[in-house]
């Protein structure tokens, strides 16, 4: 592979002129280096930065430092280390775009960029530590520089789904009074129509290559503007880093809080314990950059470790480019759904020779079990299954070189008490299903998140005594592996999303035809689960052709919510009562 000239005296130019390089955005984009494949990269393998660089006694609260920001503590000092050539000028993210473009950074790169964001942030638009800024953006580089930025300067960023609606959007505003929002051309608009009706949203930062719009400031005109030296504010551990929407079983998405080091700090457990990462991997994480695992994959474990992010811009999940991406790039490590592993499975995986790929990791919903067999029998590779929350992040896992057991999800990860309790709170024995809890006494958990913001109510509603309530049930065995029974409320685990059954019911009932509607989790082979609705129809509908109404009420709903919440499963009645319906 070949590599970017070794850092001389005048580092900062030589990362200045080469980073300029990639400005203006698609397609003018260039890779620093373009390898002929396969390639394998430089090798010199080390551990994190922080105290959790090994494994043996993984922390407590009690063990976080006072003070850390992820982008200072961990991406300046592995970008340290490439300026003193104590270790490869590997590419920190790898980024795949649609056509085939290109896109690599090493960590000086991205540490030197990451700057110029900040800049932009603190000084073209005037925002300071603790504002809050809503990203709403697919998987593109200005994605990550843009999270660093937040997490430089102390800026609270909330990523959100590309799939959101206008009314999701402002939402999303309303409750957390973004002052804010950085999006693409596609989605503009749509913050456009609602965001006359949030006086609190001063700045909108628009990423597009060249595309100029009305009241939005353009992303790379200020990039380019921008200095490159910037002074990282100083954010404590438990000082407020990014929020996620999460459904629930009953109202809107909840905001779940989490800081910079329960996130920034805490997943280097996972990236040890979990994904075994050395700085000499190349980590794929599939996942939505809205979702919380999105973390894992494609931001702070790969990076805490000195991994390389791969990323692959796939607008719409296409398992034949995935497979030739493996043959094509270096990828060691995949980080996916079980849907995303069921689909794959269905184009022939053997027939794909993968030259660099060693680990599978999987988490997000339930996996099957046929389908870890299968993949084992096609790639020789065991998909090795984590599990955890939006406000938990990762707890239990299968790590590498730990035994297999099928019908269980692994052990609890280093640091984190999980167990088996009753209503009263009460540890249940081996083999006896109840509620999994996490003990947060005397001691919280690193990665366990701070609560629902504005919502104290809801917050204490999950603790239980000594206990985080996670509202799954389960039971573990004599050895301390764990195992899913079941949500202990409605949410709906559909191709790793979360669904909450009042959205897609309130996005129902505004339609005409719709006098009751309830929705239910259903099996799917591909998918896991799928959305259900049950609908009693209105007087002036019980007679319309039910394969349109059907169409008809999905579209529907696509348009008032996120097109993933839809119902793929209608079941119409003309009258009666839900609960005999569903009886």
């Amino acid at each position: 592979m070949r590599r970017p000239l070794k850092p001389s005296t005048q580092t900062e130019i030589f990362l200045m002129a080469g980073a300029m390089k990639f400005l203006p955005r698609l397609p003018g984009f260039k890779s620093a280096s373009t390898p002929k494949f396969p390639c394998r990269f430089n090798s010199q393998a080390t551990l994190g930065f922080s105290p959790l660089a090994t494994t043996d006694n993984e922390p407590q609260y009690k063990d976080v430092p006072e003070y850390f920001n992820f982008a200072s503590d961990v991406l300046d000092k592995w970008s340290q280390k490439e300026k003193e050539g104590k270790r490869p000028s590997n590419p920190a993210l790898w980024w795949v775009g649609e056509n085939g473009e290109e896109v690599q950074w090493n960590f000086q790169q991205l540490s030197s960029l990451s700057r110029k964001v900040a800049n932009v942030l603190s000084e073209a638009c005037n925002l300071y530590k603790g504002d809050r800024i809503l990203m709403i953006l697919p998987r593109v580089p200005e994605w990550w520089l843009i999270s660093l930025a937040c997490i430089r300067t102390g800026i609270v960023f909330i990523p959100a789904t590309i799939l959101l609606t206008a009314a999701d959007i402002l939402y999303r505003l309303q409750q957390s009074k973004a002052c804010c929002i950085v999006a693409n051309e596609a989605l503009a608009p749509l913050v456009d129509a609602v965001g006359s009706e949030c006086s609190w949203l001063r700045t909108r930062i628009l990423v597009s290559e060249s595309s100029k719009r009305e009241g939005w400031l353009n992303f790379h005109d200020l990039l380019q503007a921008a200095f490159d030296k910037h002074q990282p504010i100083q954010t404590k551990s438990l000082d407020p880093m990014t929020i996620y929407f999460t459904s629930g079983t009953s109202g809107y998405p909840k905001m779940v809080q989490h800081t910079h080091g329960s996130l920034g700090f805490g997943l280097g457990i996972a990236a040890r314990s979990w994904m075994y990462l050395t700085s000499s991997d190349v980590v794929w994480g599939l996942s939505d950059p809205g979702w919380i695992k999105f973390a894992f994959g494609g931001f702070y474990c790969s990076w805490t470790q000195g991994s390389c992010i791969f990323a692959h811009s796939l607008s719409q999940f296409d398992p034949k480019v995935v497979l030739e991406s493996f043959v094509k790039y270096p990828v060691t490590t995949f980080c996916g759904t079980p849907t995303i592993f069921r689909m794959l499975l269905q184009h022939n995986v053997s027939r794909y020779k993968f030259k660099s790929l060693q680990t599978c990791v999987s988490g997000g919903e339930p996996a099957n079990l046929e389908v870890l067999k299968q993949w084992k029998t096609e790639t020789g590779l065991d998909i090795l299954e984590g599990y955890g929350q939006t406000e938990s992040s990762l707890i239990c896992s299968t790590a590498k070189g730990m035994k297999i057991k099928p019908g269980f999800i692994g052990k609890p990860i280093p640091g984190t008490d999980i167990q088996i309790i009753d209503e009263n709170g009460n540890r249940l024995p081996p083999g006896v299903e109840g509620d999994i809890a996490i003990k947060i006494k005397p001691q919280r958990p690193v990665g366990l998140f701070t609560g629902y913001v504005d919502d104290p109510e809801k917050t204490a509603a999950t603790e239980r005594g000594d206990f985080y309530i996670t509202g799954d049930r389960g039971l573990m065995d004599e050895d301390g592996y764990l195992q899913f029974i079941a949500r202990a409320d409605d949410i709906i685990l559909s191709s790793g999303y979360r669904i909450g059954p009042f959205e897609v019911e309130h996005a129902l009932m505004k339609h005409p035809a719709v006098a009751e509607a309830a929705v239910v989790s259903s099996p799917d082979p591909i998918r896991g689960e799928v959305v259900k609705a049950f609908v009693i129809l209105t007087p002036a509908y019980q007679s319309h052709d039910t394969e349109k109404l059907i169409l008809e009420l999905q579209g529907h709903v696509k348009k008032i919510t996120a097109p993933y919440k839809y119902p793929r499963k209608v079941s119409l009645w003309p009258n009666g009562r839900l609960m005999s319906c569903l009886a």
